[in-house]
């Protein structure tokens, strides 16, 4: 069978177990199971495919057919530019998520800026002395990563950002280990310390951040069955599920990274739909000052930060 034949096959396969994207979801497989890329598929689409390939590429195509997302298919998922190696124990990294990991780029950058003002102005190279309450004090700014999944927040943190200390945790074991390897992979390892924890539990009293970031569960126990099905039936539920009213673990967190975070430091979190101005109201009961909510390229309020007072 040729490359061409294999792919209208596949895609008439997913076409008719309702994949939308079927042409490009068969192209995506083919690809990964002869180790090729899409230009090769158009320039060599009358090649034969041997039958080992030929074999393989039906199988998984099934595998899709019947509902496993086709990031577990392939174990790859493309985040804030990066690749992410994925599995059946973490989420698989949303485009959304990158609105959370952009904005606090941003406020870690203009940190970072503070600082070396308050620098300059004390080795008198600048006339402008900024407010020290709005400064972290150090040039190296500490990051804890609540629930990190696959890793792709601190990872990209850590990849994007310069003079940064990242903890990653996450109570599940295989999460942390698919998690350190994404930081390898990506070159990062060396600045991310991976820990096993149920949210603070295993965070040392002492311990001070900058950021703490997270985007925990958040859909209510009784939207779960309301996911679709690849969703439901594959994804880890207890990175889904947020209890009653889907806020469980943003109240949790937001008091409890009082005792954590530096004064002036960030909480930040993504949300679900329609859930942003309750977690600022959370927050806001807590003490947190200067809440700001940011919406995604589709308009959804999907990000809420804090200061720490």
């Amino acid at each position: 069978m040729t490359i061409r034949d294999a792919v209208r096959r596949g895609a008439e396969k997913l076409k008719a177990a309702g994949i939308e994207s079927a042409i490009r979801e068969s192209g995506i497989i083919l690809c990964f199971v002869i180790k090729s890329d899409k230009a090769f598929l158009y320039s060599h689409d009358d090649e034969e495919l041997s039958e080992t390939d030929e074999k393989k590429f039906f199988a998984l195509v099934a595998k899709r057919a019947e509902g496993t997302p086709l990031q577990y298919i392939t174990g790859h998922q493309e985040f804030m530019s990066l690749d992410f190696f994925v599995n059946n124990h973490v989420l698989i990294p949303r485009h959304d998520t990158e609105i959370l990991v952009e904005t606090v780029i941003s406020w870690c950058r203009e940190r970072r800026d503070l600082c070396l003002c308050r620098e300059r102005y004390e080795l008198g190279l600048c006339r402008e002395r900024r407010d020290p309450n709005n400064c972290a004090g150090s040039r190296k700014i500490r990051i804890l990563d609540m629930g990190t999944g696959s890793g792709c927040i601190a990872v990209s943190l850590a990849y994007y950002l310069d003079d940064v200390e990242i903890i990653a945790v996450d109570i599940s074991e295989k999460a942390i280990e698919t998690a350190l390897y994404n930081a390898k992979i990506n070159g990062v390892d060396s600045r991310i310390k991976f820990v096993k924890s149920d949210l603070f539990a295993s965070i040392k009293d002492y311990e001070k951040f900058d950021v703490i970031v997270s985007n925990p569960p958040y859909i209510p126990t009784c939207q779960i069955n309301e996911l679709k099905d690849e969703v439901r039936h594959h994804e880890p539920i207890e990175a889904l599920d947020g209890g009653k009213d889907g806020l469980v673990f943003y109240k949790r967190i937001t008091k409890d990274a009082l005792s954590y975070l530096k004064p002036g430091g960030l909480l930040a979190f993504e949300t679900g739909f329609d859930q942003a101005r309750g977690v600022a109201d959370i927050m806001r009961r807590e003490g947190y000052t200067d809440i700001r909510i940011f919406r995604d390229l589709a308009g959804i309020e999907r990000v809420v930060t804090g200061m720490a007072p």
